[in-house]
């Protein structure tokens, strides 16, 4: 086991059964990008750094007639994401497995190769090597499919005591904003031949991306 995967294990151990419960009031953002997926019937969609599910089986009881696959480096996390789709008879259609964001194969894990839609939800603020994460999310793109990315912004347009007070708690969690998620994205797209668009939402309390490949 990889020393990320034994540090978020340690991490989620307990805190696993309240994550859901006590993120709902600050990850902001993330069903707006869920309902924003518009996955097509009969495709797929991948969330790396799935966590508990929560996304995956809100997007999968939106989309009856997609595939859903999520990878997370966590065991423990793991664990519960797959009682809770086991638990919504979901399990047909969402398939989770352990995987480090930045280097892992799709292929022997869901025998698939590239997804119509990818997207990650707060996982890069989580992610020491974000960007290699990231480059990883654009390589798993389908033709004509789509990145979609929400995380923290820089809370530049919140007053500066909520800023700072923000910064210090997430730090707590090993969770850090990423100053150059928007650069990185845009360079990443361009590199992939690919749109790319990014809005600074709730007063730059989050950062909200697409990035869309051309039609085939």
């Amino acid at each position: 086991m990889s020393l990320a995967a034994v540090h978020m294990d340690r991490m989620y151990r307990r805190q696993r059964h309240v994550y859901d419960a006590t993120r709902k009031f600050y990850l902001l953002g993330r069903d707006r990008l869920i309902a924003e997926l518009d996955a097509p019937d009969g495709g797929s969609v991948l969330e790396i750094g799935c966590g508990t599910a929560r996304n995956l089986a809100l997007a999968a009881r939106a989309r009856p007639g997609t595939r859903f696959y999520g990878v997370d480096v966590s065991e423990q996390m793991l664990a519960t994401a797959r009682r809770t789709i086991d638990a919504l008879g979901l399990d047909e259609r969402v398939c989770v497995a352990q995987g480090d964001a930045a280097n892992f194969d799709p292929e022997p894990l869901f025998g698939e190769r590239s997804f119509d839609r990818v997207f990650l939800s707060y996982a890069l603020s989580m992610i020491p090597p974000w960007r290699s994460a990231l480059g990883r999310a654009f390589e798993l793109v389908a033709p004509g499919g789509s990145l979609h990315v929400v995380d923290f912004g820089e809370f530049d347009g919140l007053p500066r005591w909520f800023g700072a007070g923000m910064r210090a708690w997430l730090n707590a969690f090993s969770v850090a904003p990423r100053a150059e998620l928007e650069a990185q994205m845009s360079m990443l797209a361009a590199r992939h031949n690919m749109a790319c668009r990014v809005e600074r939402a709730y007063g730059g309390y989050s950062i909200l991306a697409v990035a869309e490949t051309p039609r085939p």
